[in-house]
């Protein structure tokens, strides 16, 4: 299993300067990936425009969107920005795409709810069946596509158009009953082999109150159940090791640790706990 790490492109305290400084670092680092999440209402960065600039100043490392939400963008406009990245980096990106679980980005992108699904998966079909005839460039070919999601209509979604599934955090156990449903739709549809699974979790080794703080703002939206997702911070090196080893024993090819806390020095403590 690859271990990546995510971009601090949410947590408080990110510029342009500490963002290109973090992917150099993990570039030279033992992460196999680079990672950034979505979000419209919230004080964070974009997710392409932050992995361009980690793109320029990296050579090694995969691009991915852990994930971006597709309906929010006119379709020919994430192909573009997503194929954009793609070239620019070398044809590093990973697309992993949902719904999103957020009304309120929806409200404020100006973007009917309603319909969301029908509308991600014609976007799906663009990406990938050629309905555009390729008019959209740079060419998107290589670019590793997921989908993410918990409901029965994303695994289909996953199995049809995607190389992979991209879990949205939890346990270990939670990702391993997420990776059955997606193998089984993959099976169900007939493909050969089996998906590319991503997973992801966050981390915070260095000031466990300011991370744990930024988890409980930034998961605000589902009330109660933002004090699971702080109770689920990785705070120390034998936490990371368990998580990893669950996570690789539950079959994740790529497990993504995201950053609580915006310091560099995160870098280091995360790649010493990884490799011991």
């Amino acid at each position: 299993m690859n271990v990546g790490v995510g971009l601090p492109t949410t947590t408080p305290g990110t510029d342009g300067t500490l963002l290109l400084e973090w992917a150099r670092r993990a570039d030279a680092g033992p992460f196999s990936s680079l990672a950034a999440l979505d979000r419209v209402v919230y004080d964070s960065l974009e997710p392409f425009t932050a992995l361009a600039a980690a793109g320029a100043v990296t050579a090694r490392v995969r691009l991915a969107t852990m994930i971006a939400i597709g309906p929010l963008r006119a379709t020919a406009l994430l192909v573009k920005q997503a194929a954009s990245v793609h070239a620019l980096s070398g044809r590093r990106l990973t697309l992993g795409l949902g719904i999103g679980a957020r009304l309120e980005d929806y409200e404020v992108a100006g973007v009917e709810h309603r319909g969301r699904g029908r509308r991600f998966s014609e976007q799906l079909a663009y990406l990938r069946v050629g309905v555009d005839e390729d008019r959209v460039g740079p060419a998107r070919d290589g670019i590793e596509l997921l989908v993410g999601g918990a409901s029965g209509p994303a695994f289909a979604r996953m199995a049809r158009y995607a190389d992979g599934y991209a879990h949205g955090g939890g346990p270990p156990r939670a990702f391993a009953g997420a990776a059955a449903r997606a193998n089984a739709a993959w099976r169900d549809l007939g493909r050969p082999g089996r998906p590319r699974l991503w997973g992801q979790g966050y981390f915070g080794l260095g000031d466990v109150e300011r991370g744990n703080g930024y988890l409980r703002d930034y998961y605000a939206f589902t009330g109660p159940f933002a004090e699971r997702i702080v109770a689920a911070n990785l705070t120390s090196a034998r936490a990371i090791k368990d998580f990893v080893r669950g996570y690789e024993e539950a079959g994740c090819d790529e497990l993504v640790l995201f950053p609580t806390v915006a310091d560099v020095a995160e870098l280091d403590r995360l790649a010493e706990a990884v490799a011991g």
